[in-house]
């Protein structure tokens, strides 16, 4: 047998995002982060996932920090690691699309603020809808010499998804200036050997290097990235144990030991692993005590198979359904998902096309006539204001729930009509500004920003009369 050539497996450790995103609700704080960079840093992760997605929203909504100021320390304790975030394309880490002056500011300022890697997807894979952050990341790193833009392929399963669609998609990324590419299996969709396939086509068909990211969903992730590196990826996502496994990656630890003496030798350092694992494990402890991580997440749910419906979607599927006291009703919304997602030209299923699609459904189910009823989002999809769907959509259902409305087939923003929005967005809130970064704040969650700037203004007031008075010699200084 020859002797297969060493490639190291490179490993992206997502505990300080998606990992805590999947099990915990995004609600890890900074404070629990800082004291255990130092030895994250010295892994020799290709990247820390640490930003982005619905960290931006959580730190502010619930956790009252500013996250912007949660980049900065975690950039001043991993001097030595890159930074990574997730990005959603043109609706950047919000639920809308933005003018380019927009995407471009908050790409700006997050390589300002320490990220190294922006990952940039889109909810319906519409190329058009990712090309002005790959641009605007493009032009920063010519300025300031650091900055990449990897392009996340939502994988699904349909139709219209075979492995030529996966190539031509893999050439259009390489073309529009990406420096990698992400199969980005939101699902835990992926099958082993489906993995091994998708690889060696993304391989023949770009040079650029491919990323694999997955969750623990279905049970299959670990096998998954097996054949995945075998096959040819450059990089996987993992998760140290304490936070892995379920709605999360697979472990990190145990993808590093599975590799251990082959040609894909990581070369990390177990104990320190341990280390690592050891500092979370009491916060993993907590998090279950105080019911913030339900057992219910760690388990494997092989539905997501059987409908292609992320974890994530699920809980809120019956959330929904528990309100309005039809649980009953599970089943018969898990079966109608897939007939709605065929009939809005069978998008893959990611924030935000996930929610529109499963509420959708819970409507159609509940109403006891499809599309009697139907949210503003599902139009707006219909309408083609979230942009191109691979397949082409049900023209009975256009007409009976948007009748004779005009379609649009430009990009999200053209669609919306956005151009140049920075000017007017800071004049709206110049009056909480401390920072540039405040403004990009208001501009994505602006009621939840506000809020936060009140309760930031009252924090500092109270801390600049406890000064006054210690001068005073009221405190202790």
């Amino acid at each position: 047998m020859a002797e297969v050539e060493k490639k190291p497996i490179k490993i992206t450790e997502t505990i300080l995002r998606d990992a805590h995103q999947s099990l915990i609700a995004t609600r890890m704080p900074t404070e629990v982060m800082l004291p255990i960079l130092d030895k994250l840093d010295k892994v020799g992760y290709q990247s820390l996932e640490c930003w982005g997605g619905a960290t931006f929203d959580a730190s502010l909504r619930f956790l009252k920090e500013d996250p912007w100021d949660r980049l900065r320390k975690i950039r001043d304790g991993a001097k030595n690691t890159k930074l990574q975030m997730l990005f959603r394309g043109q609706n950047i880490l919000g639920y809308r699309p933005y003018a380019d002056d927009v995407v471009y500011a908050f790409v700006e300022k997050s390589i300002a603020n320490g990220i190294d890697i922006i990952r940039i997807f889109d909810c319906l894979n519409d190329i058009r809808n990712l090309q002005a952050a790959v641009d605007a990341t493009n032009k920063i790193k010519v300025q300031e010499g650091r900055g990449e833009s990897q392009i996340a392929l939502s994988y699904t399963l349909g139709d219209a998804y075979t492995l030529e669609y996966w190539a031509d998609m893999a050439k259009k990324i390489e073309e529009m200036g990406a420096d990698s590419i992400c199969i980005k299996d939101m699902a835990g969709l992926l099958v082993p050997y489906k993995a091994a396939e998708l690889v060696k086509t993304l391989k023949e068909s770009t040079k650029l290097p491919i990323q694999l990211h997955t969750h623990y969903t279905s049970g299959v992730a670990s096998m998954t990235y097996l054949k995945a590196v075998e096959a040819g990826v450059d990089v996987i996502d993992t998760a140290m144990s304490p936070l892995a496994l379920g709605t999360s990656q697979p472990a990190t630890e145990v993808m590093v030991e599975t590799f251990k003496g082959t040609p894909y030798d990581t070369g990390f350092d177990q104990k320190l692993l341990a280390e690592i694992a050891d500092y979370f494990r009491p916060y993993r402890e907590e998090c279950l005590a105080n019911g913030l991580l339900n057992p219910k997440v760690l388990g494997v749910n092989i539905k997501t198979l059987l409908y292609q419906v992320p974890g994530g979607m699920l809980s809120n599927m019956v959330s929904q359904l528990k309100e309005q006291n039809a649980e009953d009703k599970y089943d018969e919304v898990l079966e109608e998902i897939p007939r709605v997602r065929k009939d809005c030209g069978e998008p893959p299923l990611v924030t935000p096309s996930s929610q529109i699609v499963g509420t959708q459904a819970v409507f159609n189910v509940l109403m006891g006539e499809r599309y009697k009823m139907a949210t503003g989002e599902f139009k707006d999809l219909l309408r083609g204001k979230y942009g191109q769907t691979v397949k082409p959509m049900n023209q009975e259902v256009i007409d009976k729930v948007i009748p004779g409305e005009e379609r649009f087939t430009s990009r999200s923003a053209d669609a919306a009509g956005l151009t140049n929005e920075m000017d007017k967005i800071e004049a709206e809130m110049k009056q909480y500004k401390q920072q540039d970064e405040d403004v990009l704040s208001y501009a994505l969650f602006p009621q939840v920003a506000t809020d936060f700037f009140k309760y930031r203004e009252a924090q500092q007031t109270g801390i600049d009369a406890k000064k006054a008075d210690a001068v005073n010699g009221a405190y202790p200084v």
